[in-house]
């Protein structure tokens, strides 16, 4: 059963000692930065998080109360830091904000903290990648629009970190993007080609190379196909041999092939997630969760929430085979993220990370 451990106080010494005993798969009351500095370096695999927003609610103490924007900024970088220490080199760190209007116009908050974070540490941003609320608060404003997306900041150490693309929107993409041909395939390029301003013999490779790609669609080889044709489409940038430019200059046509399924785009559709019961004002919904958790991680890898608020973070890594480190400062976020958490069927034990 996942428990609460309460924080203490450490002195300016730190002893890491037998730290996963009291970290790993449980759920921790105290202040982020303060318990963080107990994890030894490089030790996460992914810490991903929602801290609190800027002067949007009251989560109970903490984080979010701040009277500038910098000395929000500020505290937040304080659990960035930590959090950049604490990942392995071929680990990730995912930060979602959201934006605050004041006296009308955007602060723009999400956006001067990744500025910030690629000033002040040795990171690299790898996505800006987008939640589009699906069902946003429904506001009516005369002067301006509702707001319907936040972003999800990827950070990376080195460019060695784990990535498994497959797995991102897999089921989502398999039921979305079955292969679908039709005897129309690829007609609107046969008909270019005529138009074209190519000689015959460009025309009749042209031809040939159409019907191949088509061909190899029809046989579950590709999943489609782009073509590009002197004279009718804008002319490609780069000039590499067999590029794409240079394919044109010389043949009067490319084919790009699609392999695979759809692309995997820095954008997520979900609605805004409540639950029965809960007390948590903002709940990010485990969907977006459990994608960026199987993009970036293994099972048996340790995923960590510095603002693990109602607890979506640490149910959604125990679902997948992943442990979990949820800190909150608030007691009753806590309790009510570990009540979620047991209800959970997948366990994962600590004897998983070492097989």
């Amino acid at each position: 059963m996942t428990e609460i451990i309460e924080n203490r106080n450490i002195g300016s010494s730190i002893s890491f000692g037998n730290w996963k005993e009291k970290f790993l798969d449980k759920i921790l009351q105290g202040d982020s930065v303060t318990l963080l500095k107990e994890i030894p370096s490089e030790q996460i695999n992914l810490v991903i998080t929602s801290p609190p927003y800027y002067k949007q609610r009251d989560y109970g103490g903490g984080i979010g109360n701040e009277k500038t924007v910098e000395e929000y900024l500020n505290n937040i970088m304080k659990v960035f830091n930590e959090s950049v220490r604490i990942v392995k080199q071929d680990g990730s760190i995912v930060f979602n904000l959201g934006d605050k209007y004041e006296n009308g116009s955007l602060l723009l908050i999400p956006y001067k903290f990744a500025i910030e974070a690629l000033k002040r540490e040795n990171v690299k941003l790898i996505n800006n990648i987008t939640w589009v609320k699906l069902n946003p608060t429904p506001r009516q404003f005369d002067r301006r629009l509702v707001n319907s997306t936040e972003p999800f900041f990827h950070f990376v150490k080195s460019n060695s970190y784990y990535y498994n693309i497959d797995a991102f929107m897999e089921d989502f993409n398999n039921n979305k993007n079955k292969t679908r041909t039709s005897e129309k395939l690829g007609q609107k390029y046969f008909q270019l080609i005529e138009k074209a301003p190519l000689s015959e013999i460009e025309k009749e490779n042209a031809r040939e190379e159409l019907q191949k790609v088509i061909n190899e669609v029809r046989e579950g080889k590709i999943a489609g196909f782009r073509m590009k044709i002197r004279g009718i489409h804008a002319p490609a940038f780069g000039g590499q041999e067999g590029g794409r430019k240079i394919q044109i200059e010389k043949k009067g046509f490319t084919i790009i092939r699609i392999n695979g399924g759809s692309l995997k785009r820095d954008i997520i559709e979900s609605p805004v997630e409540t639950i029965k019961g809960c007390k948590h004002p903002a709940i990010y919904p485990e969907f977006i969760i459990q994608e960026l958790i199987k993009l970036l991680t293994k099972p048996g890898d340790i995923v960590l929430d510095p603002f693990v608020g109602s607890g979506t973070t640490a149910v959604a890594a125990k679902k997948l085979g992943r442990h979990f480190i949820g800190i909150d400062i608030n007691p009753n976020y806590c309790k009510y993220a570990i009540d979620r958490i047991n209800k959970v069927n997948k366990q994962v034990t600590i004897t998983d990370l070492f097989k």
